[in-house]
């Protein structure tokens, strides 16, 4: 088993250029080969076993091995393999699964448009958006607006609609017509604000920014409803409301990201319905199919769509595999059993309560300035002193030797900065909560064992 893994650990490194990682350092150290999944868990070649608390990266919210979605996909697959969405035509699924999702969508919005994944849904927004506003006699309103460490994708358009800045490092991102704005983070930048302030202190920049260009260039503003890869950063509960008032009152599109919220990772469909937001365009991915297949899609509000449908032009805009038959089945059936057996609901009233209790038992560790977490959400700060939440020196060292130590005790946490962050699936079990919890402690423990002995 060992000698196996070693020569995929060995080809890999060979020809594999993995993403989001130093290529050169993997090669040397082997990458982890994954074999093998079920529920929760996950197994690599040598036959270690470890508790998925991330959900692959966001999206397995079935959990692994669910047998109806590899038989959705051979059905498919054994009626219509794939056409495209090109030269008028359709398929079943595809138009199915648009009318499951405008079902499942707010009331105003009822038309999806097909994508591969949550990447391509923000370039398609990117896109549609001026193109919106060129259709509407608004030629000038261009600009889109995100914010400062937000995350869209790592496209040319979605990694600039974004603000990280190591990914606007290379390549010379953000591409022009692109502005960003403060994050609505409290715990780090709220200072002595209470949080209702601080939550309106970051809408305002919102105002500000619109201001400063003139709403007559401003097109849109997009933002995830949780910032998911930026730290699970939850807005406070006066951010949502200012922004609403901000973007009707300057006629600016609103983008709600639910590529990470979508699909009852806040304990309801999506974001939106969390938040009481009323957006006008919501990319999705990720949850839609559970990971199984790539999908994803942008939903668009009925006057968007409207506007596109009549302006007797086409929208030069599409993938080779928007629609995909085989993947719009699975995502389908992905939906019916969300649906069907209330697994959404069981999240909300039940597992999602008590997966955030149990966290908040690790509020009380030495390295912990704060617990915070909605639905199967979760983020813990590391910190070196509670009081004044001062970080550790090294730029994301102790997050990184948090998460390897996780590792260690069969535990997959993902570290952004000094913030461990959790996104199970969502059929994970209290059992499994409390199995999850013991283990984050165990590699918190590890990590301040670590930490001690450097001093």
């Amino acid at each position: 088993m060992v000698e196996q893994n070693a020569a995929w650990q060995a080809l890999d490194a060979a020809h594999h250029l993995h993403p989001f990682v130093d290529n050169g350092a993997l090669a040397r150290e082997g990458a982890r080969m994954v074999t093998r999944a079920d529920g929760v868990y996950i197994w690599d070649a040598e036959g270690r076993k470890y508790l998925d608390a991330f959900a692959g990266l966001w999206c397995v919210n079935l959990g692994y091995g669910r047998s109806e979605l590899a038989e959705a996909a051979a059905r498919q697959m054994n009626e219509l393999p794939y056409y495209n969405l090109f030269f008028k035509s359709s398929n079943v699924p595809a138009a199915r699964l648009a009318q499951t999702l405008a079902e499942l969508a707010p009331a105003h919005i009822n038309h999806v448009f097909f994508t591969n994944s949550g990447s391509e849904a923000n370039d398609t927004v990117f896109r549609m958006v001026r193109y919106f506003w060129a259709l509407k006699g608004h030629p000038d309103k261009k600009v889109i607006i995100g914010r400062h460490n937000g995350y869209h994708g790592s496209t040319v358009a979605g990694a600039s609609l974004g603000g990280m800045k190591p990914m606007h490092r290379q390549g010379g991102l953000p591409v022009s017509g692109v502005e960003h704005i403060r994050q609505p983070y409290w715990y780090d930048e709220g200072g002595d604000l209470s949080e209702d302030e601080f939550g309106l202190l970051a809408a305002r920049a919102l105002e500000e920014k619109i201001l400063e260009l003139g709403a007559d260039n401003v097109a849109a503003f997009i933002a995830e409803p949780i910032q998911g890869a930026g730290g699970i950063i939850i807005p406070p509960s006066t951010y949502w409301p200012e922004i609403q008032r901000i973007v009707q009152k300057y006629d600016v599109l609103l983008v709600a990201d639910e590529v990470i919220c979508g699909f009852g990772r806040t304990g309801e469909w999506f974001g939106c319905d969390y938040f009481n937001i009323r957006a006008d365009l919501m990319p999705i991915a990720k949850g839609l199919s559970s990971g199984y297949l790539p999908i994803g899609g942008v939903m668009v509000a009925d006057h968007i769509a409207e506007t596109l449908k009549q302006a007797g032009e086409e929208f030069s805009h599409g993938f080779t595999y928007s629609g995909h038959p085989v993947c719009a089945a699975v995502a389908l059936e992905n939906l019916r059993i969300l649906k069907e057996e209330r697994i959404i609901d069981q999240v909300r009233s039940q597992t999602a309560p008590y997966l955030q209790a149990q966290l908040q038992t690790l509020a009380d560790h030495s390295l912990v300035g704060q617990v915070r977490g909605v639905g199967m959400l979760g983020a813990i700060e590391l910190v070196a002193d509670k009081r004044s939440r001062r970080r550790y020196d090294g730029n994301g060292r102790v997050g990184a030797l948090c998460r390897d130590l996780a590792l260690q005790q069969g535990l997959i946490l993902r570290a952004t900065g000094d913030t461990m962050l959790i996104s199970p699936p969502l059929t994970i079990t209290r059992d499994e909560i409390n199995i999850l919890v013991e283990r984050a402690r165990q590699a918190l423990d590890a990590t301040q064992t670590a930490l001690e002995s450097e001093s």
